[in-house]
């Protein structure tokens, strides 16, 4: 019995052996088994619904509408519109955009590189604690970044907006920029990356301090809130005091955009 087992796990050896041989010898990888298109799509994406969410189907559905909705949006779609208009996907509201037809800004987290969090945009809304009214700004410029290769784009609305408002104490300026990657959104990573992130630099003669944050972690929600597609252009938000978006631009600022910029932001501090 004890030789027949001997021979039994020789034999199985061998062939598996032979196998693996003929395999590589071919170049052909190992066989795997079929799998369905929209399985191998829910392979290689790098998102994963909670165990409590997968017999809810309302979450499903909603996880594979997103998986579709990435899946038929990806980089090429982004260059070959950014080649096609240069990151100006729409032109800057020439007037404010009233009250009554203002929609909110969604709140993002942010974090400067110390490590300090923050909840954007701070509003008479929701501000978190230790804020004053005092403390809440009239006007605030966001600056959304998603790829570094937009930075010249934020430049040239920050820049001027800076130089005409450095004197006002109710007006703020938060340049962001987004992290995407889970991987650097980790903890530990998250803490190291922080550290040799590009950091505030406050000037002594100005009020107004042009401060650079980010933000971690996955925005397709925030994204999709805010109708934001490509994200190789730059986006910008003038928002009130009450978390409403009141002027929005895109790309690479022209004249008579800066223009509309200003003198919106020039309403909202004179606005009650």
């Amino acid at each position: 019995m004890l030789r027949l087992n001997r021979l039994i796990l020789k034999s199985a050896s061998t062939r598996s052996s032979t196998l693996l041989s003929r395999q590589l010898g071919s170049h052909e990888p190992p066989c795997l088994p079929l799998l369905p298109s929209h399985h191998l799509a829910h392979r290689t994406s790098t998102r994963f619904l909670d165990i409590y969410q997968l017999g809810n189907k309302e979450a499903f559905e909603k996880e594979r509408a997103r998986l579709t909705d990435e899946m038929n949006r990806g980089y090429f779609a982004d260059m070959s519109e950014f080649k096609q208009h240069g990151g100006k996907i729409a032109m800057a509201n020439k007037i404010i955009i009233p009250a009554v037809a203002a929609v909110k800004f969604p709140a993002l987290e942010v974090n400067y590189s110390d490590g300090r969090s923050l909840k954007l945009p701070i509003s008479s809304h929701g501000n978190e604690a230790g804020t004053s009214k005092l403390d809440i700004p009239k006007a605030s410029l966001l600056c959304l970044s998603f790829r570094a290769s937009s930075q010249a784009m934020i430049d040239s609305w920050s820049k001027p907006f800076f130089d005409a408002f450095s004197d006002s104490k109710n007006v703020q300026l938060y340049e962001v920029s987004f992290v995407d990657s889970w991987f650097l959104s980790l903890n530990p990573i998250k803490r190291l990356l922080l550290r040799i992130m590009k950091k505030s630099k406050p000037d002594g003669k100005s009020v107004l301090e042009r401060q650079i944050v980010y933000s971690f972690g996955d925005h397709y929600y925030f994204r999709k809130e805010l109708k934001i597609l490509n994200l190789l252009t730059g986006y910008m938000f003038l928002v009130d005091k009450f978390g409403r978006i009141r002027w929005q631009g895109f790309g690479l600022a022209a004249e008579e955009e800066l223009a509309s910029l200003l003198s919106c932001t020039t309403l909202l501090l004179e606005e009650k």
